[in-house]
């Protein structure tokens, strides 16, 4: 892929955003389809939250390559909020209620949590996700699609789990899907290969062509060879398909505001737009260290855009929609330079339930299974995992904890616990050297050589209860920009001991950080080196 710097207008970088929106529909469609059902929703409300996610977020977002839409973090929810208020027109307004929490939640900036994520945590979500993706897609590649598109959970309907039904389709695959998958799989690493040559294979994407392709050979399986023919709904994209307008128009379902009386919908738009905030900002993250311009995006204006769009989505009977990890990996894949690529997404997602839902039909999943594995693949090549652990152990361990953790529970469940693997680093980290002690005879010099915070009291304490009696101790915090308020109240509690021990303390730059040192039983007169 070309890397010129992609221009500032929307419009400045079509000839890329065109076709990469193009893929992005692609792989967007049976997702949102895959993620209505398991909602227990109608089919028809994925592709809203599609449509919204791509044109109002799209448009409305502070990131130039994620992509939102109906994630399958919120499909459990939704399916137990359906049941709690009554009916999915109840459920329509919890939607909306959680995209006016949103919108709150971007004007108080709550975006910032984004920024305490360690870098090692998503690098490890990211690897996850990608080796979910490849053993997700397995089955589809074989033929077993009774998972539905979009579960990214170990744990799968029915009792069965990711890797034993990955066994279960390679004992069962069917011939007509693997011939679609592998001739799929091979024109994608071609096509990459001519791409470095001619400009034809620049501007028509790969995954389309694989997408034509799998088409025309499940037709020409069903003309010649019909035992190998993928006939069943299961094995395609079974998109809602229009008889007229007005079936069209009767496809929307709209809010029963009678419902925001219920307690029970305001319990759910608060789990929806705290699930879904937290899921949004990861998957933020995440696409901006997916961008190839490394370009930073604003957290808050995207917890404002999903909430608006969440807003019309409700209001249209659609899913609540979050920025979402694998589209947005398929849209840097396939080159997209703006946040233009999400909108065209979204449009052609509108423009497929109107004109083209017959021929979408027809699309074998086997066909997309080849386009999601090669993302996956990318999100998770060999050489990430060499280079994390270059880092060393303290990069390495939460990388690794949160791919393993993301590929056997489910995305946030795996994030979590990577970030709590991640936070104990960097609490190692911090507390190791932050206070040194020089020595001579029975004065002590006590230094600061960073923030003293809570992370270092354990260390601090242990160092002062060491003292032998007698001892004089200078406590310098001169290269400390900061000094806690616990540190400070050890230090107090310590003036408290140290006559009982004839140790006599002396304080050095310390004033600064405690305004009222009478408080802490500070004299200001103690302190030295003024």
């Amino acid at each position: 892929m070309s890397m010129d710097k992609p221009g500032d207008g929307l419009f400045s970088s079509l000839k890329y955003d065109g076709p990469s929106g193009a893929v992005v529909f692609l792989v967007a469609l049976p997702l949102c389809l895959g993620i209505a059902l398991a909602s227990g929703a109608p089919l028809f409300a994925g592709i809203i939250s599609g449509i919204v996610g791509g044109i109002v977020i799209g448009a409305l977002s502070g990131s130039h390559v994620s992509v939102s839409g109906p994630a399958a973090g919120l499909a459990v929810i939704m399916l137990s909020g359906i049941q709690t208020i009554g009916s999915y027109k109840g459920l329509l307004v919890a939607v909306v209620l959680s995209g006016v929490l949103q919108l709150v939640f971007g004007m108080l900036k709550f975006g910032i949590i984004a920024d305490y994520i360690p870098i090692s945590v998503i690098h490890g979500m990211l690897a996850g996700i990608g080796a979910l993706i490849i053993l997700k897609q397995i089955p589809h590649a074989l033929g077993s699609d009774t998972d539905y598109e979009g579960d990214f959970r170990f744990l799968e309907i029915g009792g069965n789990n990711t890797l034993s039904h990955v066994a279960r389709a390679v004992a069962s695959a069917q011939m007509g899907a693997v011939i679609v998958f592998a001739v799929g799989l091979v024109l994608l690493l071609l096509w990459e290969r001519l791409a470095k040559e001619s400009r034809f294979f620049q501007v028509v994407p790969g995954q389309l062509a694989v997408v034509v392709v799998g088409i025309t050979l499940n037709q020409l399986f069903a003309r010649f060879v019909p035992p190998i023919h993928l006939t069943t709904s299961e094995h395609l994209v079974n998109l809602p398909v229009p008889s007229s307008l007005s079936d069209f128009l009767n496809q929307f379902t709209f809010p029963d505001f009678s419902a925001i009386a219920s307690i029970a919908a305001w319990k759910v738009a608060a789990t929806i737009a705290v699930v879904g905030s937290v899921e949004t900002l990861l998957s933020l993250e995440a696409a901006d260290k997916l961008d190839p311009y490394k370009r930073m995006s604003s957290s808050n204006r995207e917890l404002r855009a999903q909430g608006i769009g969440n807003i019309i989505s409700g209001l249209l009977g659609g899913l609540p929609a979050t920025s979402v990890v694998v589209r947005t990996a398929a849209n840097v894949d396939a080159g997209s330079r703006t946040r233009m690529s999400a909108i065209i997404h979204g449009v052609l997602l509108l423009g497929s339930v109107i004109m083209l839902a017959r021929i979408l039909s027809l699309t074998p999943l086997a066909s997309l299974a080849a386009i999601l594995i090669m993302v996956g693949y990318k999100l998770t090549k060999p050489a990430l995992y060499r280079t994390v652990y270059s880092q060393g152990l303290s990069q390495f361990l939460p990388f690794i904890v949160t791919v393993l953790a993301v590929v056997f529970t489910d995305l946030l469940t795996g994030v979590m616990i990577g970030l709590i693997c991640g936070i104990f680093f960097v609490i190692r980290t911090n507390h190791h050297e932050a206070i040194t002690v020089v020595n001579q005879d029975l004065n002590y010099l006590f230094r600061f050589t960073k923030d003293a915070s809570f992370i270092n009291k354990n260390e601090f304490r242990r160092k002062l209860r060491e003292l032998p009696d007698g001892a004089h101790v200078l406590i310098d915090g001169t290269r400390a920009l900061f000094i806690d308020h616990d540190i400070m109240e050890i230090v107090s509690d310590f003036k408290e001991l140290a006559p009982h021990k004839n140790i006599q303390i002396e304080l050095k730059h310390w004033e600064t950080y405690q305004p009222r040192g009478e408080e802490y039983g500070i004299a200001q007169e103690a302190t030295a080196g003024k």
